[in-house]
């Protein structure tokens, strides 16, 4: 983890809805600092700076909040965004100090190909490290180049910086390569399960129209072998 971005936090007074989207017109960012049994600083944030701040920094971003000229280590928990806008809204922070452990969830990236005819299932986006405020690693990349079905990826598996300690099972799976399945097996499998659950469809107008045809190929058939059996029975 690069060393954590300096943002210039004003302290704040007004809460509630209104103010905080008096706070947002002005391009700002309304957030609170949770601290160690202390009480919580109520926060406004630039909101450019904020946003590239947090987004240089992933998941786990780290800033130096410079609160009334003091400096105060924030990392972030929760990151409230505009689901129309895609804007932030809010962010809550824990106050953090050097050398200080802590436990967060931390996102996997896969990379590379797998064998030909095979799935690769991310199972677990996230893994959870203890490691020290300063040195959160941004994410684990686990390669799955060449790896064949049956091929099981396992939290022990991870290669940990030195400093971070795995928090989460050691058991836990992170990525699972199976066999790819064809599109017939897949629908006959969905098929079946329909069927256990009692679920019907009806039929499609193409399938109806499929039946028909066939119902009516069956009764032509059915006629001219009649007729052919009275011209038979006629020259008896």
């Amino acid at each position: 983890m690069s060393a954590p971005e300096k943002i210039t936090a004003e302290k704040r007074t007004e809460f509630g809805k209104g103010a905080a989207r008096r706070i947002r017109r002005e391009n700002k960012i309304p957030a609170v600092v949770y601290g160690h049994g202390s009480d919580p600083d109520h926060v406004t944030l630039p909101g450019h700076d904020t946003m590239m701040a947090l987004r240089h920094g992933g998941a786990n971003a780290l800033l130096d909040l410079q609160i009334d000229g003091k400096s105060q280590l924030a990392l972030t928990k929760h990151v409230q965004v505009d689901p129309i806008r895609r804007v932030i809204e809010h962010v809550d922070f824990i106050a953090v100090v050097r050398g200080e452990k802590v436990t967060v969830d931390v996102p996997i990236h896969v990379v590379g190909d797998a064998a030909a005819e095979t799935l690769v299932v991310n199972e677990n986006a996230t893994v959870q490290v203890e490691a020290e405020a300063t040195h959160i690693p941004e994410f684990f990349e686990v390669s799955v180049e060449g790896a064949e079905a049956g091929t099981q990826i396992l939290a022990k598996d991870l290669d940990l910086p030195n400093g971070v300690t795995l928090a989460a099972d050691e058991e836990l799976l992170i990525v699972n390569v199976t066999a790819q399945i064809s599109e017939e097996a897949l629908e006959a499998e969905l098929a079946e399960a329909e069927a256990d659950a009692g679920i019907e469809h009806e039929a499609s107008d193409a399938e109806i129209a499929e039946a028909e045809a066939a119902d009516a190929e069956g009764e032509s058939a059915e006629g001219e072998g009649d007729a052919a059996e009275g011209e038979s029975s006629d020259s008896e």
